[in-house]
């Protein structure tokens, strides 16, 4: 069994459903093998050879879903760029990983071989076209349709996910063939539902990172994606409704605004079969309340990028029992599914009893290979053939995890990580900053909002607004400052280093847990 294989068994069985629909243009999954076959041939044509890495930034379109597909057909490298970098953070990304090939989404084709961190690229394609750009269209209607005889390895590399570390500096989790089908295994495992031709998946996140986990499964069942640019809560429920999608996957922050939304009490959304969230956790009394206007379709799991997507799950069932008789249940992030292995660990690495809080631990086929160019970052986390994964749990007497804190600082904000060094590295640059200390705390809207608090240089002024603009030009927006402070000190710890965890505190006082 391998990508190539399904989605040309896909091609044959339902070849003209609709494997992708974007702006109510539909792509048929006959369709969509020839033209990432053409695609593949095409990047092959061009000189790349297995194991390569692509680049690629775009917001979600149906090409997206024929690159990735072709990729997995060529043998190549997926990296992808957050549509939202900034050119400093795409250039770092790139820098890194070193690309061959860089594809642009529209919009996104600014780049050359004089922009720092793309001096390795060869050659630039356009989705759309633009001046110096391949395009896209021509290249694939000069291409073959016919699949390509290529088989990848379970250690070959597909797919490099960057994040900022810990100490701000970018880091790339290698994810391989056999994690990436390891993925797949655990997540239609691990569904309430299915997927089968007619269902209709609405993923509205950015398709080249966390949802994108999902386009796989469904494209195996014979599913439809329907991909969204952005999030409009009112338009998207709109759109639920007249397309009768049957799945959604959304973070915490979306389901909040939908539950905010007038509209939501006049959508008809009968053909919804499932609400998945995750990426952050979200409050049991959102929980409880999304259950009610919704209905009975709310699952929800925990993974990362380190683990190929999600690892644990709480399901519907699971969900409906919580509600009736385990209200505290709704805090869980559920058990381990599919063929993972999860354990709460303590300081020795030795499994810890129901109750005691410790390190989430995890092993199995979906556990990535390591950071990309980075072996000692990669000893830190991979120890004895588990996964450590900086977060703090503990397990009810059945087995269901709690997430209690994080390890590391890391925020999720939105569904998306956010490292306080980095934020803490750009608000340095600012000639007005003496001390920065960035932190996360409640958000209602967003889960954690990003929070800073400043010690100014003697005799400087600045405001807020004018620190959150110069973050603004180094960072993407999910990074930005919510909410700053001026304070005359910072607490130190007994090495002198400044304390986060105590700048922190005041604001999560009266939690029973750190990450909202």
């Amino acid at each position: 069994m391998s990508f190539p294989y399904f989605l040309r068994r896909a091609a044959a069985y339902w070849g003209d459903v609709p494997a992708v629909i974007h702006r109510d243009r539909p792509l048929s999954y006959r369709q969509l093998e020839a033209r990432s076959n053409q695609l593949a041939h095409a990047l092959l044509a061009l000189g790349l050879q297995r194991g390569d890495r692509v680049a690629v930034q775009s917001r979600n379109c149906t090409e997206l879903v024929e690159i990735e597909s072709a990729l997995y057909k060529a043998g190549l490298v997926k990296a992808a760029l957050n549509p939202r970098f900034t050119s400093a953070e795409a250039t770092d990304v790139a820098g890194n990983c070193t690309p061959r090939l860089l594809i642009a989404g529209r919009g996104y084709a600014g780049y050359t071989r004089e922009t720092p961190g793309f001096e390795s690229v060869e050659a630039f394609i356009a989705i759309g076209g633009a001046e110096g750009y391949l395009d896209y269209e021509s290249l694939l209607a000069q291409s073959s349709s016919q699949p390509l005889d290529i088989i990848s390895a379970a250690d070959d590399l597909a797919v490099l996910h960057f994040s900022s570390g810990s100490t701000g500096k970018i880091k790339a989790a290698m994810q391989s063939y056999g994690n990436r089908m390891a993925s797949l295994r655990k997540l239609l495992m691990g569904m309430d539902t299915q997927p089968r031709p007619g269902d209709r998946l609405a993923l509205v996140g950015p398709i080249t990172h966390a949802s994108g986990m999902l386009m796989q499964p469904f494209l195996y069942g014979g599913a439809t994606l329907v991909l969204f640019d952005k999030f409009e809560p009112e338009a998207f429920l709109a759109d639920l409704e007249r397309l009768k999608v049957t799945h959604v996957f959304m973070v915490p922050t979306m389901i909040n605004m939908l539950l905010n939304e007038p509209a939501l009490a006049r959508t008809d959304l009968r053909a919804l079969k499932s609400l998945s969230y995750g990426a952050a956790p979200m409050a049991p009394a959102r929980i409880e309340e999304a259950w009610a206007r919704f209905g009975p379709i709310l699952s929800q799991g925990y993974g990362a990028s380190e683990s190929t997507s999600g690892v644990t799950r709480l399901s519907m069932a699971d969900h409906a029992h919580a509600i009736a008789a385990r209200p505290e249940r709704l805090a869980s992030c559920g058990r381990p599914m599919g063929e993972t292995e999860v354990r709460v660990i303590g300081e020795d690495g030795q499994p810890l009893a129901a109750g005691e809080v410790g390190e989430i631990a995890i092993r199995g086929d979906d556990v990535f290979k390591g950071y990309w160019n980075a072996p000692e970052l990669s000893a830190e986390v991979l120890v004895n053939g588990w996964l450590l994964t900086g977060d703090l749990a503990r397990t009810d007497e059945e087995g269901y995890l709690y997430l209690v804190d994080r390890k590391k600082d890391m925020i999720i904000s939105g569904g998306f990580n956010v490292y306080p060094t980095e934020v803490e590295a750009v608000l340095y640059q600012h000639p007005d900053v003496l001390e920065a200390c960035v932190f996360s705390v409640p958000d209602e809207r967003w889960g954690e909002g990003v929070k800073a608090a400043i010690v100014l240089k003697p005799q400087r002024a600045t405001s807020a607004d004018d620190l959150v603009a110069h973050c603004r030009t180094l960072l993407a927006d999910y990074k930005l400052p919510r909410s700053i402070s001026f304070v005359g000190e910072l607490p130190r710890n007994a090495s002198g280093k400044i304390a986060r965890k105590i700048v922190r505190e005041q604001y999560w006082a009266g939690s029973d847990r750190r990450v909202n």
